[in-house]
């Protein structure tokens, strides 16, 4: 089929300063403390497996010039970050110790090839593993200091229902700084609001990371799953207490254009927050894979066996796509159409196959038509992949 050419997207975004209105969130009563509750490792054993990114003693190294603004907002993460939810999470990504190996390759290549965030979670695999490896790979990669040092470590954490008091969220990020080995953790997100369930335990969840960026612990603020009303409550809240929120990841891609059309994305840019794509490729549903006779395994095959069906004249149109940039793949397309919606994407990896095929999406643009045709088609598809369960209004 014919393309037009026309200019590239863009793919800066602005950092604006927008202070809001002071307002007071109160400390979560501790009054509760002898309530009984579910037994935690039951509760966690639980949500290690379904808090992932869209479902459903280490010798510290040498600070780095991330860590030593800790007043400045993280502006630059990279076009394109790693997501380690597999790294570790056996519930869901069958991880395997003997795949560590595997994993430290996945990660010399990606920071030598420029790669700078990874991001991780306390809730990715049991006893936090895939902090655990990260802070492994990163004290045995054999790089140079400078690009060791330009490493943008981030980790997720889960307001999990005994984390009741804001002294629990500290001291849940001092526990993930002490797995990656670091004295502060370069952008410490939360990984979703408990609006939905708990309100009550908000207060707790905005003071605690709040505390913990005011004591050092953590470098910059970010977000995940949070909607465009809640974003803008804790926008409200955290600029009363002079702390700027730098990134906020939600679940984007093809099938998943939510943030575009609920306002997620608007709220983001008039707040300057930088919008982080997590599960860019769908689960793997847009890489080609996958097929109704061939579905994915495990949960991603129940989850999205009603997606499969259209699936494919949208993979088809991503394929001509491909072919008129000199042959790219259907994982590189779905990448740059994420950069291009002013994103940053974080595909996972769990070999180097995976990671030279994901860096295969930088150094080239998708124009603007050609994203306005793949919007399009994946409007046809008439089947969005389901959101995930923490995500908030």
């Amino acid at each position: 089929m014919s393309r037009i050419v026309s200019p590239t997207c863009s793919s800066s975004f602005r950092r604006g300063a927008n202070v809001c209105a002071s307002t007071n969130v109160p400390e979560t009563n501790n009054n509760n403390k002898k309530k009984k509750l579910p037994t935690p490792q039951k509760r966690r054993d639980v949500l290690i497996g379904l808090s992932g990114a869209s479902l459903l003693s280490h010798a510290p190294y040498s600070l780095s010039s991330i860590e030593q603004q800790q007043q400045q907002p993280l502006t630059d993460i990279g076009e394109l970050g790693l997501g380690c939810w597999s790294w570790g999470n056996s519930f869901v990504w069958g991880y395997e110790e003997s795949m560590d190996d595997e994993l430290q390759r996945v990660f010399n290549l990606a920071v030598d090839r420029g790669v700078r965030l990874f991001d991780s979670a306390d809730s990715y695999g049991k006893d936090g593993r895939s902090e655990q490896l990260l802070g492994k790979f990163i004290r045995e990669y054999p790089g140079d200091d400078a690009k060791k040092n330009d490493i943008i470590l981030a980790t997720k954490f889960a307001p999990y229902p005994w984390r009741v008091t804001s002294s629990s969220f500290v001291n849940a990020a001092k526990e993930s700084a002490k797995r990656f080995g670091k004295e502060k953790i370069d952008l410490g997100q939360l990984h979703w609001s408990t609006g939905n369930y708990q309100p009550l335990q908000e207060g707790a969840l905005w003071s605690g990371i709040a505390d913990a960026y005011e004591e050092g612990i953590i470098g910059a603020v970010g977000l995940s799953n949070y909607g465009p009303r809640q974003l803008q409550k804790i926008h409200k809240y955290m600029s009363s207490r002079g702390v700027k929120i730098s990134t906020l990841q939600v679940q984007y891609h093809l099938l998943s254009r939510f943030p575009e059309l609920n306002g997620t994305k608007e709220t983001c840019d008039e707040l300057g927050i930088k919008l982080i794509a997590y599960s860019p490729l769908a689960l793997g549903l847009l890489t080609g894979k996958y097929s109704v006779e061939n579905p994915p395994p495990g949960l991603r095959g129940q989850a999205y066996k009603g997606v499969l069906p259209p699936l494919p004249t949208l993979l088809e149109i991503m394929r001509e796509v491909g072919d008129a940039h000199g042959g790219k793949s259907l994982p590189q397309v779905a990448l740059n159409w994420c950069m291009c919606k002013d994103t940053v994407p974080i595909p996972g990896a769990k070999n180097v196959r995976q990671l030279e095929d994901n860096l295969g999406a930088l150094g080239w643009r998708l124009s603007a038509a050609e994203v306005a045709e793949l919007d399009k088609a994946a409007e046809k598809v008439g089947v969005s992949t389901s959101q995930n369960i923490f995500q908030t209004a």
